[in-house]
């Protein structure tokens, strides 16, 4: 009878959430491995708008750096340039980073809070303080780069959506938060 008064439709979801059997769920490797380079395409794009950025990262040139959660990961390496590239799957890696919360719904709440997941960081000491550095400086300006595409006015209303979503997002895992089990209703 006591854990059916801290249930609440968020813990039931997340509850269903942690127990969906992910990797019977996994997509096609095919899929994966265009959705990385995407990522990787969009990390590079950010990355060349910071010289500062580019040429820390080149100093770590051919250096694996693994990032993974729960059953999800990939390797990127350190180009000569100072961008990134996928690694290959069998390489060693120099730095691992791993997002430690295991809930996806814990991990949205901090994402939206504007905080940083929890990440443990193992190997490469200097890589590692490079990455530090490149979480904590480098930003990406949405708003800026759809202006050159569709012009201001719409690319500032775009941003605008953006920033009203998150912030209602930030919102709605607020109360989620507050309703979690273990936690009291306020």
């Amino acid at each position: 009878m006591g854990s059916m008064a801290t249930q609440t439709p968020f813990s039931f979801l997340e509850s269903f959430v942690e127990k969906l059997p992910l990797p019977k769920l996994a997509p096609p490797a095919w899929a994966v491995n265009e959705a990385q380079r995407r990522i990787v395409l969009l990390l590079n794009h950010v990355l060349m708008q910071e010289n500062e950025a580019m040429a820390r990262l080149a100093r770590h040139k051919g250096q694996i750096m693994l990032a993974q959660w729960r059953t999800f990961y990939f390797k990127l390496v350190a180009t000569p340039a100072g961008l990134l590239d996928l690694a290959d799957p069998q390489a060693k890696p120099d730095l691992m980073l791993t997002v430690t919360d295991a809930s996806p719904l814990a991990l949205a709440q901090a994402v939206f809070k504007g905080e940083k997941p929890a990440v443990r960081i193992e190997g490469d000491v200097q890589l590692a303080a490079e990455v530090n550095w490149l979480s904590e400086h480098v930003r990406w300006d949405m708003e800026e780069d759809l202006a050159r595409i569709m012009g201001d006015v719409p690319a500032h209303t775009l941003s605008q959506m953006a920033q009203t979503m998150r912030t209602g997002l930030r919102a709605f895992l607020a109360k989620a938060a507050a309703f979690a089990p273990g936690k009291s209703a306020k």
